[in-house]
């Protein structure tokens, strides 16, 4: 059995996504996408029940959505361009209970949001984030947070933003008024200044939902260090505690399923797996080196 894989190439000047279906031995080259004007940084998909959906965000400003309509062949759903003034650094699609929603982070220091419309139209809202620009989006993971008290609710979308003023913020979507800073949550008070980063955070991931009202997010930044912040409950702060410093810039932070493991890559060509024990410390399990893994087969 093969399964989709996308693979993207950051920094690139092709401009273009590639679609590989991969076995248990080999990589298959299944569709090239293009239609971005820019390299293109990242790329999400979106939850099978609306379909096989990919979204790409590119330097050029951009956000296009692509869906497979048959076998290896794409069609472009939706051509957001133009949806911000500087390059868009990540993308995310939101957890199905919410709809088909995307997050763009953006250096003009907006997020936008993407939502799909019963008509085929997709609306467009934005957050106003931080002046200096923000470089990656996370959406918090339905079950989250929970009301013992109205069991049936389902509670608000919630994202976390990665930003170049050093802070990462969460923000929650008043039914009323829209997006909004969550402020009982701000990740960027002075309160929290025992663990803070003094540069670019670059990724940010919102842990798989464990129990109910138990959230955690993994930040990290170019100050080598990744944060591991905790909350232990609807509208209480969170805490940051340092997982370790690393010897170069920390580009990105990746949950697993379970929630249990967090992947980590770094800027000296390093890919570490870190676990936390029953004592809360975290101890790195494994290492895996850039290019350790030969490059997919186009056969």
């Amino acid at each position: 059995m093969c399964f989709p894989l996308t693979l993207s190439f950051p920094r690139s000047t092709d401009r273009t996504i590639k679609i590989y279906n991969v076995s248990e031995s080999s990589y298959e080259l299944s569709a090239t996408l293009q239609g971005h004007e820019g390299p293109v940084w990242q790329v999400s998909w979106a939850h099978p029940k609306f379909g096989v959906i990919l979204a790409s965000c590119s330097f050029d400003g951009s956000v296009l959505i692509h869906r497979e309509t048959k076998p290896r062949e794409w069609s472009l759903l939706h051509a957001a361009r133009n949806l911000h003034e500087s390059s868009i650094n990540g993308i995310a699609f939101s957890p199905h209970e919410y709809g088909l929603l995307a997050a763009a982070a953006s250096s003009d220091g907006r997020v936008s949001i993407l939502e799909h419309e019963p008509n085929n139209s997709w609306n467009v809202q934005y957050i106003q984030d931080n002046n200096l620009g923000v470089n990656a989006v996370s959406w918090a993971p339905h079950g989250a947070y929970y009301d013992p008290a109205q069991p049936d609710r389902v509670e608000a979308p919630r994202l976390v933003t990665a930003g170049c003023d050093n802070k990462i913020r969460f923000w929650v979507r008043d039914e009323t008024t829209g997006w909004t800073q969550d402020t009982a949550t701000d990740a960027g008070s002075e309160d929290d200044a025992v663990a803070q980063h003094t540069d670019w955070v670059r990724d940010v991931a919102w842990a798989p939902s464990l129990l109910p009202n138990q959230n955690m997010v993994a930040s990290c930044s170019e100050d080598r260090t990744v944060l591991i912040w905790k909350q232990s409950g609807p509208g209480e702060a969170w805490k940051p505690t340092v997982l370790h410093r690393f010897d170069a810039p920390v580009w990105r932070v990746s949950w697993s399923v379970t929630g249990h493991l967090l992947a980590v890559s770094s800027g000296d060509s390093d890919v570490t797996l870190w676990k936390a024990g029953l004592d809360a410390k975290w101890t790195q399990m494994s290492s895996v080196e850039d290019g350790a893994v030969g490059a997919p087969s186009q056969g």
